[in-house]
């Protein structure tokens, strides 16, 4: 107990979080992560951020798409939501990441945009930035941590400070609350298994607090 009072203790202060920057880019097919992309956009704008929210661009072919009802609907649901770019990342002082596991790994579209950033990275513009990700499955062991820790990889060769969540907060003993990032296993029929909603929200609010400490370290 005197650890969670040590560790929590203080969670009555409010913070104040300004001017950070918070792009949330997100990849979905049947919409899993697009609401938990929504979710970290309000946790984080509660947080005092701005915040973009952007999707990977689709690269399966068009017969796979209409094949899934699901599918085919969601992308139509989001036709309207940005597509990421470069000058997304260089834009944002923290970045969260979210997108379904591929057999432990990163889903095509996820990896195919992270692998255009050759060249902000040769030129140091995504150091520094604070990162994090979120994940889904299909079944409770489907490899979410193994694609959280993929993506991570990937952020140490930018240099990005990753922003875990930890056990830093009381919601992280709860559903989904996994300490790499929130995970949520998702049915046959696209429903959550469990109730991530605030652990997302927090995961959001403890990146932009740590951009906060990054941008005030650097002035």
């Amino acid at each position: 107990m005197g650890f969670l009072q040590n560790l929590f203790g203080n969670k009555k202060e409010t913070i104040e979080m300004a001017n950070v920057k918070l792009a949330v880019i997100y990849y979905s097919s049947t919409g899993t992560n697009y609401k938990m992309a929504q979710w970290a956009k309000e946790g984080a704008e509660a947080a005092g951020a701005e915040v973009k929210v952007l999707k990977v661009p689709e690269l399966a072919p068009k017969e796979a798409i209409e094949s899934n009802p699901a599918w085919k609907a969601h992308l139509d649901e989001t036709k309207d939501v940005p597509e990421v770019s470069l000058d997304d990342l260089e834009w944002a002082d923290a970045i969260i990441f979210s997108m379904p596991t591929r057999f432990g790994n990163l889903p095509a579209q996820m990896k195919q945009f992270l692998d255009t950033t050759g060249g902000l990275w040769f030129n140091g513009k995504l150091a520094n930035k604070a990162v994090s990700a979120m994940t889904s499955a299909n079944n409770a062991h489907g490899g979410q941590e193994a694609t959280i820790l993929s993506l991570y990889t990937t952020m140490h060769h930018w240099g990005a400070i990753v922003a875990s969540p930890g056990y830093t907060d009381p919601v992280q003993f709860a559903s989904g609350g996994n300490p790499y990032g929130v995970s949520v296993t998702v049915d046959q029929d696209g429903n959550m298994q469990e109730d991530v909603q605030d652990a997302a929200k927090y995961q959001a609010k403890r990146t932009v607090q740590v951009a906060e400490w990054i941008k005030k370290g650097n002035q």
